[in-house]
């Protein structure tokens, strides 16, 4: 927690008035009770009216000025909170965005977005009660105990039994509620996953009529969850009668004592109802406490798991190199690499060797899991090798500095992501400076310019979130548009054609050997069609190299590629 202070920083006075209002508030509550009693005791007694009169003024002038005192601190507090808390979750934002994948992978995406919402909010919450009454609640059961000694020293004695045994109740079940916490949060996360993962493919769910079966495995999840939640509910609930219990008891234990010495003359009628004041402060105090340090236990928690994201580092290190990129033809190079996913035994990737010219169009084709993802996210540098090197521009993607590398490359993942705004606006994506000649021909060569065309507004063609107002081919093709843009060295296209009919493809594909800037094209398919007609295709089988070369000499002398095509072209019905 005490690394996320900085946060707090720039709210540092309003850190200080928040307390300092609410100690005033407490001040004129603690002196509450003594003036009650100098009402009842010289007021009512002797029948000085004008004397009840001043002291209800003084009540007033109280009431009001503590008022002020608390809605000060409320503002002050919730200013600082509010600030820390869009501090805190811009800079965990930021540290998310330069997370490689692999850190991604690691940390789960359901599990950061709660820490972005969730739990930011519980530590949010934390702050403005630890303003605001934290320091509050001690002062009043402490000042409380002190003014009641001066109020009757016998009748105080009380209250050296009471509270101890209220204050053992409260930390009692305190430190019991606290390790469930943790379950509620972690057991949050689950439910948070499960969600993300059912709204993510509900197409796929209703596709396959498992319905039933996410519905019980959601149910699960969250009867658990409610489970501890219930639990932890039940705990706090407990404390309220307990502690009114306690209190109570100490409140007839101050009666019948009080009873007993006003009888004697040794106590007075508003001494008695100031001590019963104080003691009913205690029970509030030590009940607000106790909730405010359930919520700041929550905080702490969640502050843990923010804490944990933020000290991930950042980025990938630059390691120092000799390769010389001058006088290089090669503009992706494969040196024995070999990469193995965390947490996975069995490499994804090994002995990778290739060099990719300058304007070559290279197919890498393979069955599912075999690698053709993997093999292109670690040209941009998604991911790093764990054998050997991946050179651009005859440079180790290691020493490039990842800002410039990734201006050569031009990606269009497998899932075509659209963002709400405009055609114009996904598409400047690709290059912010370009103008509308630029995009136009980006459209065109992406097979996307007479559809857009037809669209009311052309290129200011509104587009709903994830591209809904559009294909599935529509979004290709604009993903597709979006790379080309950039103008790029290295264009990589990873199935990103999936939904396009031939004579779609076969257009891309000449449009895309005549771009005027000849980047290297790497093509990852699953169709042959596709690739065939690719300078060479490297064909994988569970992450290892078992092909390389034209269409024609696979289909001799590579038996998985021999397999793939036969099992889409029946003999004699091939199409390009």
């Amino acid at each position: 927690m005490k690394k996320l202070f900085p946060f707090l920083k720039p709210y540092r006075p309003e850190t200080i008035l928040a307390p300092l209002f609410k100690l005033l508030e407490a001040v004129f509550d603690l002196l509450v009770p003594i003036i009650v009693k100098q009402i009842i005791d010289k007021g009512i007694a002797n029948g000085d009216k004008p004397f009840i009169w001043r002291m209800v003024g003084i009540l007033g002038v109280f009431a009001a000025v503590g008022l002020v005192c608390a809605l000060t601190a409320q503002y002050f507090a919730a200013r600082a909170a509010v600030g820390f808390g869009t501090g805190l979750r811009s800079a965990l934002f930021r540290r998310i965005q330069g997370f490689s994948y692999r850190e991604t992978d690691r940390a789960g995406t359901s599990a950061l977005i709660t820490r972005m919402t969730s739990d930011v909010n519980q530590v949010q919450s934390g702050i403005n009660l630890t303003l605001r009454l934290l320091l509050r609640s001690p002062i009043i059961v402490i000042g409380a105990i002190v003014m009641a000694f001066t109020v009757d020293v016998k009748g105080a004695l009380v209250f050296v039994v009471a509270v101890p045994l209220l204050a053992l109740v409260v930390f009692a079940i305190l430190l019991a509620s606290f390790p469930l916490y943790r379950r509620v949060q972690h057991n949050l996360d689950r439910v948070t996953g499960l969600t993300r993962e059912n709204l993510t493919g509900v197409r796929v769910i209703r596709a396959f009529r498992r319905e039933e079966e996410e519905i019980a495995n959601f149910e699960a999840a969250n009867d658990e969850h409610r489970r501890v939640q219930i639990l932890v509910g039940k705990l706090s609930a407990f404390m309220n009668p307990l502690t009114l219990l306690l209190v109570d008891g100490g409140v007839i234990a101050l009666l019948l004592l009080g009873a007993i010495r006003v009888n004697n003359g040794y106590m007075t009628t508003g001494a008695v109802i100031a001590l019963t004041n104080y003691m009913a402060q205690i029970l509030v105090e030590l009940v607000k406490f106790a909730n405010t340090v359930f919520t700041v236990n929550k905080a702490l928690a969640c502050a843990g798991r923010i804490q944990t994201v933020l000290e991930t580092p950042v980025g990938m290190p630059q390691v120092p190199t000799t390769d010389d990129e001058s006088d290089n033809d090669s503009a992706v190079t494969f040196r024995n690499v070999s990469m193995t996913y965390a947490g996975n035994s069995a490499p994804s990737l090994s002995g990778i060797d290739l060099s990719v010219r300058r304007g070559e169009v290279i197919g890498v084709i393979g069955s599912t899991g075999s690698g053709k993802t993997t093999l292109v996210n670690l040209i941009p540098r998604f991911y790093d090798v764990d054998e050997g090197a991946v050179l651009v521009n005859g440079r180790d993607v290691c020493a490039w500095n990842t800002e410039e590398l990734r201006k050569k490359i031009a990606v269009v993942p497998q899932k075509a992501v659209l963002f709400r705004g405009t055609v114009r606006s996904n598409l400047l994506w690709g290059n912010e400076s370009a103008d509308d000649e630029t995009l136009w021909k980006a459209l065109a060569a992406a097979q996307a310019k007479e559809f857009t065309e037809q669209k009311e507004g052309g290129l200011d063609a509104p587009v709903a979130q994830n591209g809904r107002n559009f294909s599935g081919g529509q979004r290709q093709r604009l993903t597709i548009a979006r790379a080309l843009v950039r103008k790029a060295e290295i264009l990589i296209l990873d199935d990103s054609a999936s939904a396009l009919d031939y004579a779609t493809e076969a257009d891309l594909r000449t449009a895309l050997r005549e771009l005027p800037e000849h980047p290297a094209v790497f093509i990852i398919s699953q169709r042959t069609a596709s690739i065939r007609h690719a300078d060479r295709i490297l064909v994988l089988e569970e992450g290892r190299p078992v092909g390389l070369g034209t269409h024609e000499e696979l289909l001799t002398s590579c038996a998985v590629y021999r397999e793939i095509y036969q099992s889409q072209f029946r003999k004699g019905g091939e199409t390009a």
